[in-house]
C-alpha cells in the first residue's frame, strides 16, 4: 500500500514538473516574441524602429483627436489634422517667404549665440576663478537671471536703433545666461589638488587658467552651450513674434493673425526641428573635443 502510494506520488511530481517545465518554454517563447517585436535587429536598427513607431502613434492619436473634433480638457475642433499640415507644408515650403524667414532666424541666432557664448564663457570663467570679480558680477548675474526674454522687448526696443538689433540683443540675453551658469559651475569643480600641483611645477596664475581650470571646466561649457542653444531659440521667437518682421517667430505669428492653422504647426515644427539640429550640433562637437566626458 506504501509502495502504492510513493509510485502514485512519483507520478504526480514528474507530471507537475513537466507541467512547469512546459509552462516556463512556452513563457520564454512568449518573452522572445516579445523581444523581438520590441529589439528587432541590432541595436543600430532598434534605434530607428522604436522611435519611427513612437512617432507613427503619435500622427494617429493626433488624427484621431482632430476626426472626432475632442474636447475633453483640450479643444481639437480647430487644430489641424496632420493631413491638414502636409498640404500646408507642401504649399509654404515653395515660397520665397518660408525660406527668408529660416534665413534671418538662423542669422539672429548665429550672431546672438556666437556673442553670447564668449560673453557667457569669460564671465563664467571670471565669477569661479576671482572672488573679487565674483562679488562684483554676481548681484548683477542673479538679478537679471530670473528676467524672463519677453519682458526685455520693450527695454530692447527703446535701447536699440532697429528691430534686428533690437531681436539679437533678446536673443543674446536668452543664450547668455545658462553658459555663464555652467561655465562657472564647471570652474567651481576643478579639483583644488589639481591647481595646487600645476602651482607647485612653476605655473602662474594665468598658465593655470588656460592649461588646468579651462579644459577641465570645457565639459560643463558645452552643456551650457547646448541650453543657452535652446533658450536662445524661445528668446529669439518671442523677439520675432511682438517687434520682427521677417523670422520664423514671425511667419508663426503671421499665421495665426491670417488664420492660417495649418501654417502655425508648420512653424513650430520647423522650429523644433531647426532647434533640435543646433543643439545637436553642439552636442557632436562637444564629443569630438571631450569625448571621455560622455
Amino acid at each position: 500500500m506504501i509502495a502504492s502510494d510513493q509510485k502514485q506520488n512519483g507520478k504526480l511530481r514528474r507530471h507537475d514538473a513537466h507541467a512547469m517545465d512546459k509552462s516556463l518554454r512556452i513563457n520564454k517563447r512568449g518573452r522572445g516574441y516579445t523581444n523581438s517585436f520590441l529589439f528587432i535587429g541590432n541595436q543600430g536598427v532598434r534605434a530607428f524602429i522604436i522611435p519611427l513607431l513612437s512617432v507613427i502613434s503619435g500622427l494617429l492619436i493626433w488624427q484621431w483627436l482632430t476626426q472626432t473634433h475632442a474636447d475633453v480638457v483640450l479643444d481639437f475642433s480647430n487644430i489641424p489634422s496632420p493631413l491638414h499640415v502636409y498640404k500646408s507644408f507642401l504649399n509654404v515650403v515653395v515660397t520665397k517667404t518660408y525660406w527668408k524667414d529660416i534665413y534671418w532666424s538662423l542669422y539672429r541666432i548665429a550672431l546672438a549665440f556666437t556673442i553670447g557664448s564668449v560673453v557667457g564663457v569669460f564671465i563664467g570663467v571670471a565669477l569661479g576663478y576671482s572672488s573679487i570679480l565674483r562679488l562684483i558680477i554676481a548681484p548683477y548675474i542673479e538679478i537679471m537671471r530670473p528676467i524672463p526674454a519677453i519682458a526685455w522687448v520693450p527695454m530692447a526696443i527703446l535701447m536699440w536703433p532697429t528691430t534686428g538689433q533690437s531681436i539679437i540683443f533678446i536673443t543674446f540675453l536668452g543664450a547668455v545666461f545658462p553658459i555663464v551658469l555652467n561655465t562657472w559651475d564647471g570652474v567651481k569643480r576643478v579639483p583644488v589638488e589639481l591647481v595646487k600641483a600645476a602651482r607647485s611645477l612653476g605655473a602662474n596664475r594665468i598658465s593655470v587658467l588656460f592649461h588646468v581650470v579651462i579644459p577641465y571646466a570645457i565639459p560643463n561649457i558645452t552643456v551650457g552651450m547646448a541650453l543657452g542653444m535652446g533658450a536662445a531659440w524661445f528668446a529669439l521667437l518671442a523677439g520675432e513674434m511682438i517687434s520682427g518682421r521677417y523670422g520664423i517667430g514671425y511667419f508663426t505669428w503671421e499665421s495665426y493673425q491670417l488664420i492660417q492653422y495649418g501654417n502655425i504647426i508648420v512653424g513650430m515644427l520647423t522650429i523644433g526641428i531647426l532647434s533640435s539640429i543646433t543643439s545637436g550640433a553642439i552636442y557632436f562637437v562637444k564629443r569630438k573635443i571631450v569625448p571621455w566626458a560622455e
